[in-house]
């Protein structure tokens, strides 16, 4: 079966290039692999930190601070609030922070700087800074250079100014530039969650940056008392005024209550009632004692009536002396008279009869009696009439008067309801004009309270040591600064690798077959080609002598066991198992950019077959850059162009290895040959490619390579399979992607692809845990040493 003619897609096809990076999660081995390979990056960059941080400690001056602690103390709230008529409670955090801005703020800036006269002092206005400052100043020089901005509000020139007023202006300018300073280099700060503020400022002379942090704790303490001297005065002012105002009110409100009171009639006793309301009352307890007479005379009066109606000889039976009416009375007497004479009368006509004659004169007396009763009871109830009479009028006198009492009761309370509202408005402005005149009494007393409601608890010492900069900071600082400065380079390094690193790159990138690792040529090709030796550039090879050059074409022969010659037996293999089955095999050597080793390659990939008693041809295809011929230090007068052009067999123009017996086709630069791809292509070079098949197993082409000409897209038809070579850190990924799409047919011919020029020690970073390029070094005792080659890059 020809692998090697199975459609690109049928046989491995092309990954995306961004396979892996759409993964979710971290990969750990990769991180560490990507710091290993940037820990020099990362190294020199911490190294240049620390020592900038070395310069900065060398030019930047000391700064010496001086602290003072000021405590808002809550039990001098207490003393002041209990006599204060403004009362402010400090029990939030914004009451602090406004301490806090009040420290830091214009007005108590511009006290320090009057009191101390820092806009003449020399040392705070013109400090040493260091050179990272200047630096900045030189920048800033520089943009308002570019950029000017007027000296004066309005663009005003201080030469059109008289020298008194320049002065003064110079002046207020420097008073301003120190306020503003100093605000901006004041330090206030909140001590954890305490009551406690650190206040705090930094100079380059200890002695000033004492003097300023006593001058603003002074300052402060003086602007506390003062406010609340202040406040107070001015609440003592304005409760004097409003005051005033009350008095006249409260006057004038009970001036009111009293006259409205006099033109109503609303006069009161003593016990504040009004006279109707006294008058009311007391009729309808009159009222009340008449009904009840009324009632009693009524009853008896009834009483008796009913008596006498019942005729004189009931009147005795009915008639019983009245509660009211004394023992003694007419009737009483009469009644016990007549009691006496019926019971004689009845003991007398028991004895003798009722005919007796005294029987008949005691009957007689006793009608008699009876007589003079119902006489007396017939008097009585006509006194008892009269009484009747006289208090059913009574009581209709009293209801007249209560009816007329309570008429003028309803328009007095009417008229009351006004007056109430008046007498609550004037207590009411009474109440007020009171507790305004407590309050003045206590702002009063408070302007001359020499209390504040801070002090200080640590005041403000001559600083021993500077403050900064420090050196463990700084330095720890610049060390980690550079570190990450390094972790950002080595990233942007990391970010920016598109070349072949390892044989994952060629497999996962572009889908080829990985047939191994060519190390760079330099040294020893035992030890010495695994110690990463790079390979120069090509100036450097081409000053190479003619000796080098052909050493390097024989690798493979001088050095049969290098780890150079493994990797094309490897090559070997592979063709073999793709190509099996054919006869005689067309190798092409190919690449896509110049430069990347393939003439070297071809020539010890040949080399190694013909040492192995394979009847093998080397052809030096490129025919406008013959690198092949130039590296065997060939000089002929004919070559693969003529031989073609002359329709002539290999045995013409070729050229035989005597330790070998590898034959060797040149290739003969003829000025500027431009169509070298119609001769490849052409049925010529058939020809000749199918002669030389029938002495030679193999048959290896150097080709030019695919980016700058097509000259190995139209030799592709007669090749059995393609070796890439691709130069390891130097050819894009994405540029052999490419290639290889656009080329579908030269694509499909590729058995693999071998790095070149691979860095062996550093080939080592880019592997994976467990990846074979971290163990080349134990393939050591694998690789013997035979020869010595000078010179450092294949061609």
């Amino acid at each position: 079966m020809n692998y090697a003619n199975f459609p690109l897609d049928k046989r491995m096809p092309l990954p995306n290039s961004n396979a892996g990076d759409g993964e979710d999660f971290i990969d750990i081995e990769r991180l560490l692999g990507m710091a290993a390979r940037q820990a020099k990056v990362v190294a020199v960059c911490a190294v240049i930190g620390v020592f900038l941080g070395l310069l900065y400690l060398q030019t930047t001056p000391p700064k010496y601070q001086s602290v003072a602690s000021v405590l808002i103390d809550e039990g001098l709230n207490k003393i002041v609030d209990d006599i204060s008529a403004a009362s402010t409670t400090m029990q939030t955090d914004s009451a602090i922070l406004s301490q806090i801005e009040i420290l830091t703020s214009t007005r108590l800036a511009a006290v320090v700087v009057d009191k101390l006269k820092l806009d003449q002092n020399d040392a705070f206005m013109n400090p040493p800074v260091s050179a990272l400052a200047k630096g900045v100043g030189m920048v800033r020089s520089v943009i308002q250079y570019v950029r000017p901005s007027p000296s004066m509000p309005g663009g005003a020139d201080f030469s059109k100014l008289d020298p008194a007023a320049r002065d003064a202006l110079i002046a207020t300018s420097r008073r301003d530039y120190a306020i503003l300073k100093l605000q901006n280099e004041i330090q206030a700060e909140r001590t954890g969650r305490s009551y406690v503020i650190a206040l705090g400022y930094q100079a380059t002379d200890p002695a000033l940056a004492n003097a300023i942090t006593k001058a603003y704790a002074d300052a402060y303490l003086a602007d506390q008392l003062d406010a609340s001297f202040d406040a107070t005065e001015r609440a003592a002012v304005w409760l004097q005024g409003r005051l005033t105002e009350l008095r006249q009110s409260s006057q004038a409100a009970s001036l009111a209550v009293e006259k409205f009171r006099a033109e109503h009639g609303l006069a009161a006793n003593s016990d504040g009632q009004l006279m109707s309301d006294k008058q009311l009352s007391d009729l309808n307890a009159q009222l009340i004692v008449a009904q009840a007479d009324t009632a009693r005379a009524s009853a008896r009066y009834q009483q008796y009536k009913a008596i006498v109606d019942s005729g004189s000889d009931n009147a005795f039976k009915d008639a019983a002396i009245s509660s009211d009416q004394p023992s003694s009375s007419v009737i009483a007497a009469l009644k016990t008279r007549y009691l006496t004479v019926a019971k004689r009368l009845q003991d007398v006509e028991a004895n003798f009869g009722p005919e007796h004659p005294q029987a008949v004169a005691l009957a007689k007396e006793k009608a008699d009696i009876s007589t003079q009763i119902f006489g007396e009871l017939k008097q009585l109830t006509e006194s008892y009439r009269n009484e009747y009479e006289v208090a059913l009028a009574r009581e209709t006198a009293l209801r007249a008067n209560v009816a007329a009492a309570q008429g003028k009761s309803s328009v007095d309370n009417q008229t009351q309801v006004k007056l109430r509202e008046l007498d609550q408005q004037a207590t009411a402005l009474t109440t007020l004009y009171q507790t305004f005149l407590g309050r003045y009494e206590e702002a009063a007393q408070q302007q001359s309270f020499p209390v504040g409601k801070i002090r200080i608890i640590s005041d403000a010492s001559m600083p021993m040591a500077a403050s900064s900069p420090r050196t463990i900071v700084v330095l720890g600082l610049s060390l980690v600064l550079g570190m990450l400065m390094g972790a950002g380079f080595g990233g942007l390094n990391e970010f920016n690798e598109r070349f072949f690193r390892t044989g994952e790159d060629v497999r996962d990138r572009v889908g080829l077959k990985f047939l191994g690792y060519l190390p760079a040529i330099g040294g020893k090709l035992g030890k010495e080609e695994k110690s990463g030796e790079t390979q120069v550039d090509a100036k450097t090879a081409q000053s190479l002598s003619a000796a080098e050059k052909r050493a390097r074409m024989r690798v493979s022969i001088d050095s049969p066991a290098s780890m150079f010659s493994e990797t094309l037996r490897s090559a070997k293999i592979a063709f073999d198992v793709v190509l099996e089955g054919q006869g005689s095999r067309v190798i092409g050597i190919i690449s896509v950019l110049p430069g990347e080793g393939k003439s070297t390659v071809a020539a010890n990939l040949a080399g190694l077959l013909a040492a192995n008693g394979a009847k093998t041809l080397l052809i030096d295809g490129d025919l406008r850059n013959p690198g092949l011929s130039r590296g065997l230090g060939m000089e002929a007068e004919q070559g693969l162009m003529e031989a073609v052009v002359n329709g002539q067999t290999w045995q013409s123009v070729g050229k035989i290895d005597r330790q070998t017996k590898l034959a060797i086709i040149p290739a003969v630069l003829r000025g500027h040959f431009s169509h070298t791809s119609e001769l490849l292509s052409s049925a010529g070079m058939r020809r000749f490619i199918e002669n030389a098949k029938e002495t030679f197993e193999y048959i290896v082409v150097d080709l030019p390579p695919l980016g700058p000409v097509v000259d190995a897209k139209a030799f592709a038809p007669l090749v059995d399979g393609f070796v890439l070579v691709t130069e390891w850190g130097r050819t894009p990924r994405a540029m052999v992607r490419s290639m290889l799409e656009s080329e579908p047919y030269v694509a499909n011919k590729i058995v693999g692809a071998v790095l070149n020029k691979v860095d062996l020690k550093k080939l080592a970073k880019y592997g994976s845990f467990g990846g074979s390029e971290k163990f080349f070094d134990k393939y050591s005792s694998y690789y013997l040493e035979k020869s010595e080659v000078r010179g450092k890059a294949p061609v």
